[in-house]
């Protein structure tokens, strides 16, 4: 270094010199952390500072490149707890060494040297700067330790499974477990095929009362029920209907599914399953259970959902609507949790089926507002309410294939095949029927050319 160089021998008596010199330095912090101690001050410190910002670029590039040619590995590397870990390690340690470098600037911009109107202004930036990156860094190693713990929460370890013919079959159980409810139960009841190269989405819908219900010969459950679940009312508990066998088994034949919480299941979950995949015929490899209690509070942590009323909804009030103590009316509606649960539970002045439609509706409002930005600025609320709300089994080392996954089904329009009357008689269903609609909606006949 030149002896002579005014950044690390400037001339102390100019005040002119002294601010420009000021200003050099806390940019130069600002551009490249490292490099102000490595020209004007401590050059060992000044190597480690730019040693570290030059990885944290180089990680950034490599990153971007890599989100670029193969996004499922950067959705992976975010979705895994050790690289999360290691990621809230490093943030941390950056944040540290950012002030240290920061602090050692202002000692050597040497303020009092410099035009008193420019001391404030000198200092008030490089003391924002920091707060601002400081702050980033540390929010961001509360979210990888948030993410951390919600992962673990909500996933499981399990191994992972292959698609069947080229697709992923996931059962969506909501729960209507609740304060003025004795114990959980599925009341909503479908199965998400994804096709597992483009994404394409559909949704099939099962109603509750659906009876009798068949099992694959596979299930421990075909033994006790040859002709299904329900036939000629054969079964423990007082309604015997396709949303009776989780309580069914809960209740009476554990013993049936001794291995269901190895991997984050119940025997209960493991048995609807089983009722699923005999009802339509597909190979269902994971299962999601959405608690609708918890929605109020996953609503309220997204800032709402909009929704668009096509019939009233009573909030409370009995079978007659007596003690109704709101109406939500038709129309287009921001609600929160409080207003977007009733919605979803309403059980008076409609029927099962419209509550279906409605809690798909609510489902799908959801997915909306689930976005980058809303899922980063609200995470760690998002993360407290997504383990109370959800239970899967499918696997964390899956979950990056699938977030990418779901990127492509969000653009593509979701198909629905809704097995409720008129299509099926719940109490009479012809299955041979209800599988060949549903092979018909993963697999759409090409329409026919048009005659010229």
């Amino acid at each position: 270094m030149n002896p002579t160089s005014p950044l690390r021998h400037p001339d102390a008596s100019s005040a002119p010199v002294m601010t420009r010199r000021a200003w050099w330095l806390v940019l130069l912090n600002v551009l490249l952390p490292g490099s102000v101690q490595l020209v004007a001050g401590n050059r060992r410190l000044g190597r480690v500072g730019l040693i570290a910002t030059g990885l944290l670029w180089l990680g950034a590039i490599v990153a971007l490149i890599t989100y670029l040619v193969a996004p499922t590995a950067i959705y992976t590397f975010f979705t895994q707890a050790a690289s999360l870990t290691v990621l809230q390690i490093l943030l941390i340690a950056f944040a540290i060494l950012w002030v240290v470098l920061t602090l050692d600037t202002l000692r050597l911009v040497r303020l009092v040297k410099t035009r008193p109107n420019a001391r404030g202004w000198i200092a008030a930036f490089a003391v924002l700067v920091l707060v601002g990156l400081t702050g980033t860094a540390g929010y961001a190693s509360v979210v990888a330790g948030s993410a951390r713990g919600a992962l673990g929460d909500i996933f499981s370890a399990g191994p992972s499974e292959p698609p069947v013919d080229g697709r992923y079959n996931i059962m969506l159980l909501g729960g209507d477990a609740g304060p003025d409810r004795e114990g959980l139960r599925p009341d909503s009841m479908s199965v998400v095929s994804i096709d597992a190269s483009t994404g394409k989405a559909v949704t099939i819908g099962l109603p509750r009362d659906l009876d009798p219900v068949p099992f694959p010969e596979t299930s421990p459950l075909h033994t006790l029920y040859p002709d299904g679940y329900g036939y000629e009312d054969r079964c423990d508990v007082d309604v015997c209907q396709l949303n009776s066998i989780y309580t069914e088994v809960e209740v009476y034949k554990k013993d049936l599914y001794p291995n269901a919480t190895k991997n984050k299941s119940e025997p209960g979950i493991e048995a609807m399953r089983d009722a699923l995949e005999g009802a339509t015929g597909l190979t269902i490899q994971y299962y999601v259970l959405i608690d609708m209690q918890g929605f109020s509070d996953l609503i309220d942590a997204l800032g709402g959902v909009d929704i668009t009323v096509t019939d009233r909804v009573p909030i409370g009030g009995d079978e007659n609507l007596n003690g109704v103590a709101e109406w939500i009316e038709p129309g287009q509606h921001h609600m929160d949790g409080y207003h977007a649960q009733w919605y979803a539970r309403a059980r008076h002045g409609s029927s099962d089926y419209d509550r279906m439609a409605r809690q798909r509706q609510l489902q799908d409002a959801i997915l909306k507002q689930v976005n980058p930005v809303n899922v980063v600025s609200k995470f760690e609320g998002i993360a407290k309410a997504g383990s109370q709300v959800m239970k899967t089994d499918i696997p964390q080392s899956m979950l990056g294939y699938f977030v990418d996954l779901g990127m492509k089904t969000r653009k593509l329009p979701v198909d629905q095949l809704e097995l409720v009357p008129p299509t099926i008689d719940p109490t009479d269903p012809d299955y041979t029927e209800i599988h060949q609609l549903v092979r018909q909606a993963l697999a759409p006949a090409a329409p026919k050319p048009t005659a010229k």
